[in-house]
C-alpha cells in the first residue's frame, strides 16, 4: 500500500474583505502518495492556486486564512503550525514553482545567488559551498555552461531558461513535495514539452511527489497519475488519469475535455467552448455550482449541492445524475453518440 505524503481534508480557505469573508475554496479533500503526481485542473478562478497557497501557508500573507479543515504533511497538520515552523518547511521539505518565471526571479541578483540563497538559509551551507551547489543545480536542470549562467541576471536568459532556474531554486534543498503552479503557461509549445520532460526525469531521479496545477487537460494527461477537477472552489471529480479520460463523469470534466484540440471531435471542427463564465466567489449559485452552465441541469441541481458519488474504482464525481440508476449512463451515452 502506498504511503500518504499529503492529506487534505475538508479544507476551506478564504479572504477577509470589506463585505465579509469570501470563501475561495470549500470542503476540499485531496491526497497525494509518495512518488505520485496529482494534477489539479480547472479554469482560471477555480481555486487551484489558492489551494496551493493554503498548503504552503502563504495565503496568510495575502489577506487570507484557513477557515476549516486540515493539511496533513508527513502526518503533521500544517494548518496548525506557526509561521516560524513553516519557514523551516517551505523551500526545504515543500517547494513551489510559481506561474511566471520572470516575475518570480529578482532582477537585481544573479540567478546563481538566488539559488544559493535558499541553500544557505535551509541547509546552513557557507556562501562558497552554496554557490558551487547552485552551479550543480543549474547543470541538473539542463542549463548549458552553468558556471557562466550562474553569474548572469534573469533578463539575460530566455523564458525557458528562467523557468529552469525557478525549478532549480525549488529543488535546491531536495524537497519531498513539489507544487508546480502552471509551470508552462508563459512558454511556447516546444519549451513547454522540454519543461514537462525535465519535471518527469527529476521526479524519477529524486523520488519526489508533484502536485501540478494546470488548466490544460493535455498537460494533465501527460503528467498525472491522478486528476482532481476543480470548479468554483470545490472538487467536482477525482480519479485516475485513465478513468478521467476514458470515463469522464461530471459534465464540467466532459466540457474541459471537449475543449482540448485533438482530444474531441475531428481536426478542423469548431473548437468547443463551455457556455457562460465561472461565477464570482461572492455570487455563487444555489445548488450545484455548475448548473447555470450545465446542459443537463435538473430542478434538484438548482436547489441542492450534490454530494460526492462513487462512480468507479477510486473514482468520484459530484453530480446529481448519479442519484438515480441509469441517470448518469443516459447523459454519458448521449455524449458518446455525439463524439
Amino acid at each position: 500500500m502506498a504511503e500518504k505524503l499529503l492529506e487534505i481534508e475538508n479544507l476551506t480557505a478564504g479572504f477577509l474583505t470589506v463585505g465579509g469573508t469570501v470563501k475561495a475554496t470549500e470542503h476540499v479533500s485531496l491526497s497525494l502518495d509518495k512518488g505520485q503526481t496529482v494534477c489539479l485542473v480547472g479554469e482560471s478562478g477555480s481555486g487551484k492556486s489558492v489551494t496551493s497557497l493554503a498548503i504552503m501557508r502563504l495565503i496568510d500573507f495575502n489577506g487570507g486564512a484557513i477557515l476549516e479543515g486540515s493539511i496533513k504533511f508527513q502526518g503533521e497538520d500544517l494548518a496548525k503550525r506557526s509561521q516560524d515552523d513553516m519557514i523551516r518547511i517551505r523551500g526545504n521539505k515543500i517547494a513551489m514553482i510559481f506561474q511566471d518565471p520572470m516575475s518570480s526571479l529578482n532582477p537585481v541578483y544573479t540567478v546563481g545567488d538566488q539559488i544559493a540563497e535558499s541553500i544557505v538559509l535551509h541547509q546552513r551551507k557557507s556562501k562558497k559551498e552554496a554557490r558551487k551547489m547552485a552551479v550543480d543545480m543549474l547543470r541538473l536542470v539542463g542549463i548549458p555552461a552553468p558556471e557562466i549562467r550562474a553569474r548572469q541576471y534573469p533578463h539575460e536568459l530566455s523564458g525557458g531558461m528562467c523557468q529552469r532556474v525557478v525549478i532549480a531554486i525549488a529543488l535546491a534543498c531536495d524537497p519531498v513535495l513539489l507544487i508546480a503552479d502552471e509551470p508552462t503557461t508563459a512558454l511556447d509549445v516546444t519549451v513547454q514539452a522540454q519543461i514537462l520532460d525535465l519535471l518527469r526525469s527529476l521526479q524519477k531521479e529524486l523520488g519526489m511527489s508533484i502536485l501540478l496545477i494546470t488548466h490544460d487537460m493535455g498537460v494533465a494527461a501527460e503528467m498525472a497519475d491522478r486528476i482532481a477537477v476543480m470548479y468554483a472552489g470545490i472538487i467536482v471529480e477525482e480519479g485516475s488519469v485513465s478513468e478521467i479520460f476514458s470515463h469522464p463523469s461530471h459534465p464540467y470534466t466532459v466540457g474541459l475535455l471537449k475543449s482540448v484540440p485533438g482530444l474531441e471531435g475531428s481536426r478542423g471542427d469548431e473548437l468547443y467552448t463551455i457556455r457562460g463564465n465561472i461565477p464570482g466567489l461572492s455570487q455563487l449559485p444555489v445548488g450545484c455550482r455548475f448548473h447555470p452552465r450545465c446542459p443537463y441541469a435538473k430542478d434538484i441541481c438548482r436547489e441542492k449541492s450534490p454530494p460526492s458519488f462513487t462512480v468507479g474504482e477510486e473514482h468520484q464525481a459530484s453530480c446529481w445524475m448519479y442519484m438515480e440508476d441509469g441517470g448518469a449512463a443516459a447523459w454519458q451515452q448521449n455524449e458518446s453518440e455525439q463524439r
